[in-house]
């Protein structure tokens, strides 16, 4: 006998591979240069440090770059504050 998952749980598990990331700028709103969605926290991380490092140089401190995760809600969630 088969067993299937509720309609729901496979919404769920579906809609979690579906997560966005974006880069915010230090108000929170979304980078004015870096305004795209990414894959992973990874993707978007690497695309900030890559950018600050050819607008600023080696990376000495804080990077005043956010990142933000989309909720299943299609609200944003901060994952990484800017400056932090």
């Amino acid at each position: 006998m088969a067993i299937s998952l509720p309609q729901t749980s496979r919404l769920r598990s579906s809609s979690q591979a579906c997560r966005a990331y974006r880069l915010v700028d230090q108000q929170g709103d979304p980078h004015p240069i870096l305004d795209d969605l990414y894959d992973s926290l990874d993707a978007a991380w690497s695309e900030a440090i890559n950018w600050w490092q050819e607008e600023f140089g080696p990376v000495q401190g804080p990077v005043g770059i956010g990142v933000e995760v989309s909720t299943l809600s299609g609200e944003w969630r901060t994952l990484r504050y800017p400056d932090s």
